[in-house]
């Protein structure tokens, strides 16, 4: 999607872009073994072929004659002797192995492209998950057809009409969801900004944000606020005897307990990037290091409760998808340390200092709403001015590469 400023007019145009929604499943306890079944086969096959992977180039380093692993050649070979080798995989719809070998191939794509670590074995209870072509599957309304388990009820419908690539099945505690992709066509995108303006946005621990206009949103801290239950179930935990009833009853417990808190971050974070890309047009923000900021061991806690990547995440998505943008700032830019006012810098400015007074020109600064003001300034500056072109300035926008446009097909695939 091209990133174009509200003032562009015959600029802007919307391409095709890939969407998943995420959607709560209602399955019966028949059900709900089917899919834990499932996920396990695919862990199975992944584990199997990473195994093979690093096998097999191990070879190739010995006998040069020896063809290089890849995706499609332990495909066949896993078709080969799973009817003998692996005779339960056939209970489960043969999408789950197969999804999960094509998944580690495009791990290893990317581990090859420098945008990933080496893929590292799946975990039982942490992955637990499986992948389903778009021939494999089919909607209809609330529900949803898994081969050789048929209808599975869903809590909502599919918002998003286009042409449906893939659902994958996957579990968070006690929980079971389907996540669909779909390639849609943008023609009917979010409802435009109200265009307020520009608008600065200072990340912080005491309050989640502090925008230029002076307003200050707390974070709801949930990590710290149900630390001690916390404590209490993983103490429980650890206290069951291995591979025992109670263990996976605990065990349970404590996983509802992190999905809680994760939902609860994640729901105050949607609500903040809604409200600032409803109301704003130009957002300019902070690069965050938030990977050196996590190692102070007096905030990484506070830090991680926040949620400061997933902030910025959810902001550049939404802001694209209501014809805004957001402005980045360089991450050694001094927003804090510099007068909104007069622009004079401070040598240094601790973070116990909340407040300060600027030397030169004697305005009195709160240390979060100068920063969030120097950063309103620095995106005005760096806005779009003319449709493609930019402007003076430290900053940079967010870029979205558009995917190509593919033809809408009906939901059904019966």
């Amino acid at each position: 999607m091209q990133l174009c400023s509200s003032r562009a007019g015959p600029c802007q145009n919307y391409a095709a872009m890939l969407i998943a929604h995420r959607i709560a499943l209602d399955p019966n306890n028949t059900q709900a073994t089917y899919l834990a079944r499932a996920a396990g086969v695919a862990r199975f096959a992944y584990n199997w072929a990473l195994a093979e992977w690093k096998r097999q180039y191990e070879a190739c380093k010995v006998d040069n004659s020896l063809p290089k692993p890849s995706q499609a050649a332990l495909r066949r070979q896993l078709n080969a002797v799973k009817r003998e080798q692996f005779p339960w995989m056939l209970e489960v719809t043969k999408n789950a192995p197969q999804m999960a070998i094509i998944q580690l191939g495009q791990a290893f794509q990317n581990c090859f492209a420098g945008r990933a670590k080496y893929p590292q074995f799946r975990q039982k209870g942490r992955h637990d998950r499986f992948s389903l072509s778009n021939d494999q599957f089919s909607l209809d309304g609330c529900r949803i057809r898994i081969p050789n388990l048929g209808w599975v009820w869903m809590r909502e419908t599919l918002r998003l009409a286009g042409k449906i690539l893939s659902a994958t099945v996957s579990r968070v505690a006690d929980r079971w969801y389907v996540s669909l992709a779909v390639d849609t066509q943008d023609d009917s995108p979010l409802p435009r900004t109200e265009n307020q303006g520009a608008v600065g946005v200072d990340l912080g621990v005491k309050a989640l944000a502090t925008l230029s206009t002076g307003e200050s949103i707390p974070g709801p801290k949930p990590h710290k606020a149900l630390l001690d239950r916390l404590r209490r179930l993983s103490k429980s935990l650890s206290r069951k005897q291995k591979r025992s009833a109670n263990r996976k009853k605990a065990k349970t417990r404590l996983a509802k307990l992190h999905a809680r808190i994760a939902n609860i971050r994640s729901d105050a974070l949607h609500k903040l990037t809604t409200n600032l890309t409803r109301r704003f047009h130009t957002i300019g923000i902070e690069d965050l290091n938030v990977r050196g900021m996590v190692k102070n061991r007096r905030l990484a806690r506070s830090i991680a409760d926040m949620g400061f990547f997933e902030f910025r995440r959810q902001l550049e998505y939404k802001a694209a998808r209501r014809g805004g943008q957001v402005v980045v700032a360089d991450r050694w830019y001094p927003s804090s340390k510099t007068c909104s006012g007069c622009g004079h810098k401070l040598e240094k400015l601790p973070l116990s200092v909340r407040e300060w007074t600027c030397p030169y020109c004697g305005a009195v600064h709160d240390r979060d709403v100068n920063a969030a003001v120097n950063l309103k300034n620095m995106a005005v500056s760096s806005t779009v001015t003319a449709c493609g072109e930019e402007g003076a300035g430290l900053g940079r926008k967010t870029k979205a590469k558009p995917a190509s446009a593919k033809q809408e097909v009906s939901f059904n695939h019966d």
